[in-house]
């Protein structure tokens, strides 16, 4: 079963963080990993302007971009992105204002979804921002999954990550590295989608 990681990310923040969510999904038998990424909206010539969108840009090169096939084949779907003023990213959200023809024929109903982010600070948004994206993926019918406190680390991390998903702080200049608490909540996400989607799956095989 395939598990749809589809983010945007600017600097390869969020790029970091559908890594650690893919070797989450890794970790359960039967599961495999899709890295996708969505089309930028940004200007080029923004973009050529600053070191470090070019740098971000370069680091996620070769990721292919989701196609709507991607979504019809995942049996579950993390989306990442960075927070927007404590909103979802334009570029991911203009991806799923896409997605209209699947949501009329039912294709994602049913199916798990989860949502991590990444902000600059501690309070920059990432609860809003998580809860924000989830409104559309009821209205597509899928079935909302989070991170549980029986991943200790939701106690004790001390920057990103909540039961409603995994975070990660960048600081202010977007450089700070995502530390062993955030990388493991990723992970958990990306674990539960994944035996929650091959749950699913099989109860709609024995149907």
């Amino acid at each position: 079963m395939k598990v749809l990681i589809v983010y945007y990310s600017t600097y390869g923040n969020v790029y970091k963080m559908a890594k650690f969510v893919a070797e989450g999904v890794k970790e359960v038998k039967g599961a495999e990993p899709v890295i996708r990424t969505v089309p930028e909206l940004i200007p080029a010539s923004v973009i050529d302007s600053r070191e470090d969108m070019k740098a971000g840009k370069t680091m996620q090169k070769d990721v292919p971009m989701v196609t709507k096939d991607d979504f019809k084949e995942a049996g579950a779907i993390a989306f990442g992105t960075p927070t927007r003023f404590g909103n979802v990213s334009a570029q991911l959200k203009n991806q799923v204002d896409q997605l209209t023809s699947l949501w009329l024929s039912g294709e994602l109903e049913g199916k798990p979804a989860g949502v991590f982010v990444s902000t600059a600070s501690l309070h920059g948004g990432q609860e809003t921002t998580i809860l924000t994206l989830m409104a559309p993926l009821l209205h597509l019918g899928m079935i909302l999954v989070g991170v549980p406190y029986s991943v200790k680390e939701l106690f004790t991390t001390q920057a990103g990550g909540s039961p409603y998903g995994p975070g990660h702080v960048a600081g202010p200049d977007s450089q700070r590295e995502i530390d062993q608490h955030e990388a493991i909540i990723c992970r958990a996400l990306g674990r539960r989608l994944a035996e929650f989607g091959l749950k699913l799956q099989g109860k709609n095989n024995n149907q």
